[in-house]
């Protein structure tokens, strides 16, 4: 058995300990069902709540995708312009450190109130793309100016124009470290999208954390543990996707890990 595929066995065990620890721990205590839930329950409540919850699911991961796409055109492009115009990286730098250290929760009410509460899909996509913008900038960025030193100078040595060095040798170089970025980036704006719902607070969009903050006013705690657990499995699903766009775009490039 390869190594892969010992560390995903591993993974599933742990995980499957831990949720048989949790049962028996509910068993024998007996805690209330509002205040924890076996797993058991929640599975059922997957099940039950499918209706509401898949819809739901759909919509919130529709938006984080929305969003995804969004920072990736501009942190990609503002990751351009940075690797190559020494006075675009001194001005986009500390713009994205800024979007990075400014807590989202503070953003979010202000973002809400310039597009408005009538549009609040919109809001949403803007902010969830605004949290997964910087791992993308900063990523690209690090791929961009990390190209092979030797083939950077083969490139001098042919007086190659800026354009071709960019499209044959820099944004080649920087796909792996840009996929990284998109993982980062993908989990980021599920979290964007959620933050933004809980904050519009209007149910409007009928995203996941809207059925999330329902079934908690409603003590459902099974059900919102089940919303959860949509939220993790997109946000791992993802995860599986782009890391096997990786090795797909390592092996094409023969670029080692």
């Amino acid at each position: 058995m390869s190594r892969a595929w010992l560390e995903r066995l591993s993974g599933a065990l742990a995980v499957a300990a831990l949720l048989a620890a949790w049962e028996t721990a509910c068993r024998l205590l007996s805690p209330p069902a509002y205040l924890l839930p076996t797993p058991s329950a929640v599975g059922a409540a997957l099940i039950e709540a499918a209706p509401r919850l898949v819809p739901s699911a759909g919509q919130t991961f529709l938006q984080a995708m929305q969003a995804l796409l969004l920072a990736t055109a501009v942190g990609v492009s503002a990751a351009v312009a940075a690797s190559t115009h020494a006075t675009a990286r001194g001005a986009l730098r500390p713009l994205a450190t800024l979007l990075q250290v400014t807590p989202v929760v503070a953003v979010a009410p202000l973002l809400i109130l310039w597009v408005g509460l009538d549009r609040a899909d919109l809001s949403v996509v803007l902010l969830a793309a605004t949290i997964a913008l910087f791992p993308l900038f900063s990523a690209t960025l690090t791929g961009l100016t990390s190209a092979d030193p030797d083939l950077e100078r083969l490139f001098d040595l042919h007086r190659a124009r800026p354009m071709d060095r960019l499209l044959r040798l820099r944004l080649p170089s920087s796909l792996p470290f840009m996929i990284e970025g998109l993982r980062i980036g993908a989990g980021q704006a599920i979290v964007g999208a959620v933050v933004a719902e809980f904050v519009a607070g209007t149910g409007a969009t009928q995203g996941l954390a809207w059925r999330i903050l329902e079934a908690g006013n409603r003590l459902r705690t099974a059900e919102l543990l089940a919303g959860l657990a949509w939220l993790a499995a997109m946000g791992l699903a993802l995860n599986i996707v782009l890391g096997a766009l990786e090795g797909v775009v390592r092996k094409r490039f023969g670029l080692a890990r």
